[in-house]
Order: structure tokens, then C-alpha cells, then sequence
């Protein structure tokens, strides 16, 4: 008899605990609490695409310097001014989000946008193979001429084959100083752009190459200088907008809020104010 109930009372609580464990696997599953079910949930959350959470947050990040003048500086007013800061304003109006800036040092910035601090950097980011493995870039928003400067009263410099025979006031590690060597020129070695113009002015020098950005802004600051840029050479992509990889919507997006800007003129106003050409355009 001993055996016979301790046999019964073991079927019957063998019975009680698998019917518990079914009502309570029912239950949660049913709760969203486990089960194949949240798993997926789950896995949708975490490959959640950035473009969605830009356009669910209302904002997108945009990582810049904020002391590269004239593209991403402080105004007199310490306001954060320049033609990458209205860049950054236009792209985030045409994609209906607004801009929240992040300033910080260059040597940092890609650094921010590997760990998702920020959502994008706008800051004159050229385009290299090296970052390419890394980042996803926008189109180009900006093709940036070179250019010779000379005193406004020289004639004979009129193309970078002029070059020949000539000084040029230049850093001597520079990609510009060696740009005056390939065409003949002889260097004046500098170290800064600055100390350039000023060996141009004082007839020290014939000429300075550099980015025609560089030298609108100085003849914007400085108009009664007598300068002026006596060639030009073909203009070259020099800006995009890098994205971590896997976000193609996000990069999509940014292109079609760039063609707009453009498509409105928006761009090349900026860059008229901010450099006194277009340079927003290849032509």
C-alpha cells in the first residue's frame, strides 16, 4: 500500500508541475515577457536605424569645431557662425529636424562619431580611402579652387606655369609649397598664411598659394589689402559629410536635403557670405 500511494502522489504532483509550467509559459509569452516573440522585438530595437531616431528625437547631432574661420567659428558675439554651421542648419531644415551643435577639437571629432555622441560632422571633411573603410560619405557639398596670389600690381603671373623663375611665400611642408616647386618656384618658407600675404605686400615674394577659401576669407577681413588672385586651378570636391557605416537612409536623406539647398540657391548664398564666391558648385 506504502508503494502503491507513493506512487499516485508522485504522478499527481508530476501532473501539477507540468501543467503549471505550461499555464506560466503561456502567461509570459502572452505578457511579452519571453518567447521567440521578444526576441524579435528586441533585435529590431537594437538594429534600429539612425535616420529613424534623428527623425523620432527631432534632432540630429552635428559634431564641428567652432575656431575654423570661416567655415565653423565664434562671431563677436560668441555665437557659433560660418558656412558649415549654416550648412549643418539647411541639411537639418530640409530633412524636418533641427541642428544641435556639438563643438569640439578636430583630433577628437571622429573619435565622437565612432562612439554615437554625435549623429554626423559637418567641418570641411575631405574624402580619403582610409576613412572610406570606416564611414559612408555624403556628396559633396563644396569643390574648393587653389589659387596663386599676388600684389595687385603684378602682370606677370597669370597661370601656375608663370610659376617658373618666380618666389613663393609658402609652408615648406606644405602640399602648396610643393606645388610652387613642381612649377619652377623657388621657396620662401613661412608658417602661416598670414606671414604669406605679408611677404606678397612687402615684395618679398611674388606670390602665395593656397585654397581660394582661405584667401577670400583674408581679403573679406582685410578689403583695402592690395591683392588680388591671379589664377585659378580646377575646382576639387573638398567636403562631405561622413556617416558610420549601415546607415544609408541617413546618407540618402542628407543627399536629398543638400540637393534642395542647392536646387534653392540656399548654398550658394551661404558660401557668398561666408567666402565671396560660390563654391558650392563645380563649374
Amino acid at each position: 500500500m506504502k508503494k502503491m500511494t507513493a506512487l499516485v502522489l508522485t504522478a499527481v504532483m508530476a501532473f501539477m508541475m507540468t501543467a503549471c509550467g505550461s499555464g506560466n509559459a503561456g502567461e509570459s509569452a502572452e505578457n511579452g515577457q519571453t518567447g521567440a516573440a521578444d526576441s524579435v522585438t528586441a533585435e529590431s530595437e537594437t538594429t534600429k536605424d539612425l535616420l529613424d531616431e534623428i527623425l523620432e528625437r527631432g534632432y540630429i547631432i552635428v559634431g564641428t569645431e567652432g575656431t575654423y574661420s570661416p567655415n565653423s567659428y565664434h562671431d563677436e558675439n560668441d555665437n557659433l557662425v560660418g558656412f558649415d554651421v549654416e550648412v549643418a542648419a539647411a541639411v537639418a531644415k530640409y530633412m524636418g529636424v533641427e541642428v544641435r551643435y556639438v563643438e569640439m577639437e578636430w583630433a577628437s571629432i571622429f573619435a565622437a562619431l565612432d562612439a554615437g555622441q554625435i549623429d554626423i560632422v559637418i567641418n570641411e571633411v575631405g574624402y580619403t580611402e582610409e576613412r572610406a573603410e570606416k564611414y559612408d560619405f555624403s556628396k559633396p557639398y563644396a569643390f574648393v579652387q587653389g589659387g596663386i596670389l599676388v600684389r595687385g600690381d603684378n602682370t606677370e603671373i597669370n597661370s601656375f606655369e608663370d610659376l617658373d623663375g618666380k618666389i613663393a611665400a609658402n609652408e615648406s611642408t606644405s602640399t602648396w609649397g610643393a606645388t610652387a616647386q613642381e612649377y619652377g618656384a623657388t621657396l620662401d618658407p613661412v608658417n602661416a598664411m598670414a606671414q604669406s600675404i605679408s611677404e606678397v605686400l612687402n615684395g618679398r615674394a611674388d606670390c602665395t598659394l593656397n585654397y581660394v577659401t582661405a584667401f577670400a576669407d583674408y581679403m573679406k577681413e582685410n578689403p583695402d589689402a592690395d591683392v588680388k588672385i591671379a589664377a585659378y586651378s580646377d575646382p576639387e570636391p573638398s567636403s562631405y559629410i561622413p556617416v558610420a557605416k549601415g546607415n544609408d537612409r541617413l546618407v540618402e536623406a542628407i543627399n536629398d536635403a543638400l540637393d534642395q539647398a542647392a536646387a534653392n540657391g540656399e548654398l550658394s548664398e551661404i558660401s557668398m557670405k561666408y567666402f565671396g564666391i560660390d563654391v558650392t558648385s563645380e563649374e
